[in-house]
């Protein structure tokens, strides 16, 4: 758990996903669209994945990957980010982590 605290914390937008996971794929593009380049974790290629990925699911993301984090706050999964994209709310979380490119 502590691990991915830490990695959670240390930049703006943190992604822990996995390198075969689409929906961790799409998430980062959407980010990336966004004109944010979030640090991404990929747990499966973690030697502490496993634990990493149970850590995930501790704190409350309905699904281990992709695991969002925006300002060291967990924001979840595929779901609630995609929700907060269609609300309009994604965009101003997001405003403090743009690219300045």
């Amino acid at each position: 758990m502590e691990k991915v605290i830490r990695l959670a914390t240390d930049k703006g937008v943190v992604v822990f996903t996995k390198s075969s996971c689409c929906l961790c794929y799409a998430v980062n593009i959407l980010f990336r669209e966004l004109g944010v380049n979030p640090v991404v974790h990929e747990i499966d290629k973690d030697p502490e994945g496993k634990e990493m990925e149970k850590a995930i699911t501790r704190l409350g993301c309905p699904a281990p990957v992709p695991a969002v984090f925006i300002g060291g706050t967990l924001v979840g999964s595929t779901n609630e980010v995609m929700s907060l994209h269609l609300s309009g709310s994604l965009t101003k979380m997001l405003k403090p982590y743009r690219s300045l490119s």
